[in-house]
């Protein structure tokens, strides 16, 4: 890529979401990119969304963006059941693209699509290993801050998933849109887990679908949810080290996500109100005489997000990095070993999942 990096971004809308939130002000506050060129569903959206975030150049399709000489990186953030139609034009173009996590719906489609980008630079968005708390977390590890890691143990909120839903996220309910417990926060936060420790080794999962029935939070209105609430894997990682990682869907009430690593000397504690990959993370540790956990504040030589908040820092982070050739940034290869991995914890938690009643009132308690 060249300098001054050309992007085309793919799902940039005119009503807002998650690239206008995320994608749009890494970009801006990045030297490196220069954002010429975005795609829509159609003409009109397309047009909305160049007028209302000055982009010069709107298309209709991706097609029509890939074949534009000025991009120089084609990002696709748009839902994952749309991924593969929209990254397959810039692939055969020999575009580098940039595409969100998941990779596909599932493990077969983000086979296919690694195979397709062959001799291509790929990027994926498993942005939580780049981010600044993290990759000092990996260092505060592998320095033995904790001495021999003996286990960690991680848990987290999936926000979604819960008793409730909302018309914009109807579509979580269905497995085939590749949008699960599992392939979202789970998976952003099992590959930061794998990042700081190394591969997670499953030994043993299971997963559960403990409301088969959720409400519109704001019609009433009750669905069917075929998507599991419930993931719980037990594996090795590094030196046989025990790892338990358990997400469950709906809001938390405290920390979105709690992650201890203990060692023989010491002890690190890592927390964030909402996803990983979002931030913002704090990390605390102790070891050897230490009574209370303190405060480790990320040293200053990590952070590459032009001081952006969440969620854009940690996107301006990998930005940085895919800029600096940084293996931080993980491609589409790495996806598929992470898809990989979702697919031995599903059918591990199949085994052993318990089949709903659907006489039960909604699945929730006193209802």
């Amino acid at each position: 890529m060249t300098d001054v990096v050309g992007v085309g971004l793919v799902g940039l809308s005119a009503k807002g979401g998650w690239a206008a939130r995320a994608h749009l002000p890494a970009l801006a506050a990045l030297p490196g990119y220069e954002l010429r060129a975005l795609a829509a569903s159609d003409a009109t959206a397309a047009a909305e969304a160049g007028r209302r975030y000055g982009v010069p150049r709107a298309y209709a399709t991706v097609e029509d963006l890939v074949a534009d000489e000025s991009v120089d990186l084609v990002v696709v953030a748009v839902r994952a059941d749309r991924h593969r139609a929209c990254l397959l034009p810039a692939l055969a173009a020999g575009k580098p693209v940039l595409c969100e996590w998941p990779l596909g719906t599932g493990l077969a489609e983000a086979e296919e699509l690694a195979a397709a980008a062959r001799g291509t630079r790929t990027a994926v968005g498993l942005q939580a290993r780049s981010a600044a708390p993290i990759r000092y977390l990996r260092d505060l590890v592998a320095d033995g801050y904790v001495g021999r890691v003996l286990s960690t143990t991680m848990t987290g909120a999936g926000g979604l998933w819960g008793p409730t839903y909302g018309s914009y996220a109807a579509y979580t309910l269905d497995p085939a849109y590749g949008a699960t417990l599992l392939s979202v926060p789970f998976g952003h936060a099992v590959d930061a887990l794998c990042a700081v420790l190394g591969e997670l080794r499953p030994v043993r999962a299971l997963t559960a679908n403990r409301l088969p029935r959720v409400r519109h939070a704001r019609t009433g209105e009750i669905a069917v949810k075929h998507t599991d609430d419930q993931v719980v894997a037990v594996g090795l990682v590094d030196d046989d080290a025990v790892a338990t990682v358990h997400y469950r869907g709906g809001p938390a009430r405290g920390d979105g996500l709690r992650w201890e690593i203990t060692g023989t000397t010491g002890e690190l504690l890592v927390t964030c109100p909402g996803h990983l990959q979002h931030g913002p993370v704090r990390i605390r540790g102790g070891r050897d005489d230490d009574r209370e956990l303190t405060d480790l504040p990320v040293p200053a030589r990590y952070d590459h997000s032009s001081g952006l908040a969440a969620p854009a820092g940690p996107i301006a982070e990998a930005y940085a990095l895919l800029a600096a050739g940084d293996s931080a940034v993980p491609d589409f290869d790495h996806a598929v070993r992470r898809h990989r991995l979702l697919a031995e914890i599903a059918e591990s938690g199949r085994a052993g999942q318990a089949v709903p009643d659907p006489a039960r009132p909604l699945g929730m308690a006193n209802s």
